[in-house]
């Protein structure tokens, strides 16, 4: 009996210690976050991640980290590992935020449409992130009537360069037809 209660509370020791480093990692890298050193933050919150790869809020900080030194393609997919994991809304919309951020900032209208729509899903009440949305639709159809302008022009820029082509070949066939008359 007394074996077993000592398996127990050891077995519970290790897991608060584990549990406190993990959250400790996040604590030193939210210290260098502030201080805007965000490598020194980045290599906080992936430690964190090697004692628990499931903790969201690590995966959330790491993304931010990476998304503060330009790391877009790395950052959104922190936070869609963060989103996969993370139970509460407000914190998911906030992860959904920042993806919508990040595509919008690469001009991937589509993409931050959809990741502020899954935002809103989970805080309809968050007014910057229904301005982003709006702004993106916007950007995205100003996008596509440029696109389709621009088609219009190539095509007709084709249908100019054919017509020089056909006119071409036909004086080309005028010449020697005149040159077989002669």
């Amino acid at each position: 009996m007394n074996r077993l209660l000592f398996l127990v509370l050891f077995a519970m020791t290790s897991l608060m210690s584990l549990a406190q480093a993990d959250s400790q990692y996040i604590r030193y890298g939210n210290r260098h976050f502030h201080q805007q050193n965000f490598v020194k933050a980045e290599a906080e919150y992936r430690k964190s991640l090697s004692v628990n790869p499931e903790n969201p809020q690590a995966l959330y900080n790491l993304g931010c980290a990476l998304m503060m030194q330009k790391k877009d393609s790395a950052a959104v997919q922190q936070f869609e590992k963060a989103a996969r994991v993370e139970k509460a809304r407000m914190r998911k919309a906030k992860i959904y935020h920042n993806i919508g951020y990040v595509c919008q900032s690469n001009k991937l209208y589509g993409d931050a449409i959809k990741a502020y729509k899954e935002s809103l899903r989970n805080n309809p009440s968050d007014d910057e992130t229904r301005y982003n949305l709006a702004l993106c639709k916007r950007l995205e159809k100003k996008n596509q009537n440029k696109n389709k302008n621009q088609n219009k022009k190539n095509q007709q820029n084709k249908d100019k360069e054919k017509k020089k082509e056909d006119n071409k070949k036909d004086q080309n066939q005028n010449k020697n037809d005149q040159q077989k008359q002669n």
